[in-house]
């Protein structure tokens, strides 16, 4: 292991060939693919009948296009000057992939939550992905260019200097670092903001799979629990899925540590369905499966999610340790969430397709991004760049990425630049999407 003074050299190092303020341009080059031909691309592997909702929720603003296009913003980041600074990414860290969930103490924690895209990249990518978001969010929500850049840089700013901060602690005090979500209120001045924001709390501790099970859940004359029938979004299992599920099952348990596995044998299967989540991950095979513990008013909600390629991966040369596309997953958000679910795993399915298990709900809530005013925008966005930091100090080299960013606002200033012109390139995209919808190229049916 190097010093601390020649990890901090490495860092002054990568200022030579990516000096902080070469951040701020994005001019596309000629050569940069038809963002609708990168979606179509991926969507090849996809359920084709789900595809018309992924690009109608696309095609409903700027910022759902954004979130929706993890794959386009990989391809046009490969193609920028880049640091080095390699970090376990999360691929996809704009606004909404920020939320709340309870740790295994049952504590409401804030941080990143979602890994579909992890993978080792230079650090920057996921600065960049947030501060973009942050820009293209405010400008939907109809702030001002100088407020999205405000809030921008300001999500930089907290990066930068949380990620100073790491760099002066020890392993295991860096290791430890979580975000409480009691952290929110402080943030927020007004009494009605904050009345929301107490409020986003409560529903977050309410949202178990007790509270799913009422919402997702219906009984039958014979007395038997049974996930609801709410086509497309939600689909019973037939016969041979719900048989497939079963197998995958015992597969899946295989990588939980022991006394989670013990934990788990304690519930039997009573349901599964189809569900379709999010919007990059539509067209994705996702299940949830419905368990019962003690009694049928002890159940627990999984999640099993397919797992593909990283977009992050055309792009780097590197692949990781890890094959198993699931696999990647979880050890992904295992090192980049504080605190993590006792139920995540991973597993092969039919046809060898990779998926990964989660709990559905687990006190989970996110912040309502499209009612927030300039002033909690701002105060979010700095939540968020500081708990970004705290995932890439556990990953990466924290002491050369904090002696890369140094103590003046260069690399703030440069991203917020950046994330600007992204926003521009955001919107265009997303007119180049509806075009192509009403020129009856893509089928799309209307966000749900």
């Amino acid at each position: 292991m190097s010093s601390p003074a020649e990890r901090a050299a490495q860092g002054k190092r990568a200022r030579k060939h990516a000096p902080r303020s070469s951040h701020a341009p994005w001019i596309p080059g000629a050569d940069r693919p038809d963002p609708v031909v990168v979606l179509e691309r991926q969507g090849t592997d996809r359920l084709q009948d789900l595809l018309p909702i992924r690009y109608g929720r696309m095609a409903a603003s700027p910022f759902a296009f954004l979130r929706g296009s993890a794959a386009v913003m990989a391809g046009d980041l490969a193609a920028t000057t880049h640091t080095g600074l390699s970090v376990q990414l999360c691929g996809d860290a704009h606004l909404l992939n920020f939320g709340l969930f309870a740790s295994p103490e049952r504590a409401l924690v804030f941080d990143l939550n979602d890994f579909d895209e992890t993978h080792p990249g230079p650090f920057e990518w996921d600065v960049k992905r947030l501060a973009a978001s942050i820009a293209v969010a405010a400008r939907d929500n109809g702030h001002s260019d100088k407020q999205a850049h405000h809030a921008a840089r300001a999500s930089v700013t907290a990066y930068r200097t949380n990620m100073r901060r790491l760099a002066g602690l020890g392993e295991l005090a860096v290791w430890y670092e979580r975000i409480d979500a009691h952290a929110l209120l402080p943030l927020v001045r007004s009494g009605r903001h904050r009345r929301r924001v107490e409020h986003t709390l409560a529903q977050a501790t309410r949202r178990t799979s007790l509270h799913a099970l009422g919402k997702l859940t219906e009984t039958t004359p014979d007395g038997r629990r049974r996930i609801v029938h709410d086509p497309p979004l939600l689909e019973p299992a037939g016969v041979t899925d719900a048989a497939t599920i079963r197998k995958m099952f015992g597969d899946y348990r295989s990588t939980l540590a022991e006394e989670r596995r013990r934990l788990l044998d304690r519930y039997r299967f009573v349901d599964a369905a189809r569900k379709v989540v999010g919007v990059g991950s539509v067209g994705t095979r996702c299940f949830i499966v419905l368990l019962a513990g003690r009694d049928a008013d002890d159940p627990l909600f999984l999640q099993i999610k397919e797992a593909t390629r990283s977009v992050v991966e055309e792009h780097i040369p590197y692949h990781g340790p890890y094959i198993h596309p699931g696999h990647r997953v979880v050890s992904g958000q295992r090192l980049l969430q504080a605190t993590g679910d006792i139920f995540l795993g991973w597993m092969t399915g039919p046809q060898g397709r990779a998926f990964y298990w989660r709990q559905l709900r687990d006190m989970k809530g996110s912040a309502d991004v499209a009612c927030m005013p300039p002033d909690e925008l701002l105060a979010y966005a700095r939540l968020c760049g500081t708990a970004l930091s705290r995932a890439h100090a556990r990953s990466g080299d924290r002491i050369a990425i904090a002696s890369y960013l140094g103590g003046a606002d260069t690399f703030d200033r440069a991203i917020a630049s950046f994330a600007l012109r992204y926003a521009d390139q955001t919107a265009r995209d997303h007119a180049t999407l509806r075009t192509a919808i009403s020129a009856g190229l893509l089928m799309a049916t209307p966000d749900t």
